[in-house]
């Protein structure tokens, strides 16, 4: 039987029989949403964005993702690891993955020469078409392209930060009115609060990944600050962990 108008705009996030997080986020991301996951570093952006990554292509959604720090060989054995396997997605062209090389200037994996001037990556992020054509793109860590894109340096620079962020913004919109979703991640303590406020405005969805010390163990959740569109019930918080050969799993406890 196909659901209702509200199911069927949210994509889900599967993985029912493994955890509890397509639930506990009330059945999935909406159509048509930017979603930005902050959080400093080692709180578990990379975790939460290929949870989400694998989730997806489990129920048929095309993804893209880029990370700025793992090469493709990289992001297996990470996958592996939390049990999360990729490979099949990746023959089969679900999911595309793409390497930031920010070092060498180049945006997609195998670009950039080092003995040119460094390329403005956001421009050349945004002339990827190839990048948009899924219907999921997730960019871990966007927060290292806008540092090393140097227009918008150039900007921030000016305090023009939010003419700095006003074209990608455009951009993005575009991208998610035909009901795409965008998934950013940003550790907040690299970039100018006065640059990332603008992508905190827009966003559909607004995840905060805290960690917080309990005695002697770190307990991490995910802070619910934004959430439009929602299927059910989403709550404020979310208590989680991300454990080895298992991925992430939803905590029951908690956190005061």
């Amino acid at each position: 039987m196909p659901g209702t108008n509200a199911e069927r705009n949210l994509l889900s996030l599967g993985l029912s029989d493994h955890d509890r997080l397509n639930k506990e986020l009330g059945g999935g991301i909406p159509r048509g949403s930017i979603v930005l996951v902050e959080g400093d570093y080692g709180a578990g952006k990379s975790a939460l964005s290929q949870r989400l990554a694998y989730g997806f292509c489990e129920t048929g959604t095309s993804v893209t993702y880029l990370s700025t720090e793992l090469t493709i060989g990289g992001f297996i054995d990470q996958m592996h690891s939390l049990e999360y396997g990729v490979v099949d997605h990746l023959l089969n062209e679900d999911l595309l993955f793409l390497h930031a090389d920010i070092d060498t200037g180049g945006v997609l994996s195998g670009g950039g020469d080092a003995e040119n001037e460094r390329m403005d990556l956001l421009s050349s992020l945004m002339d990827a078409e190839t990048m948009w054509e899924p219907e999921v793109v997730i960019i871990d860590t966007f927060d290292a392209i806008l540092r090393n894109d140097p227009t918008f340096e150039a900007l921030i620079r000016q305090n023009e930060e939010r003419q700095a962020a006003l074209e990608i913004i455009s951009f993005f919109r575009n991208i998610i009115s035909s009901g795409k979703v965008i998934v950013l991640t940003v550790d907040p303590s690299t970039v100018d609060q006065e640059a990332i406020g603008p992508f905190r405005a827009i966003a559909d969805v607004f995840f905060e990944l805290e960690m917080i010390e309990v005695g002697n163990d770190v307990r991490r959740q995910i802070a619910v600050k934004r959430f439009a569109g929602m299927g059910e019930q989403v709550g404020d918080s979310v208590g989680y962990s991300v454990r080895s050969g298992t991925g992430i799993v939803i905590e029951n406890r908690s956190i005061a």
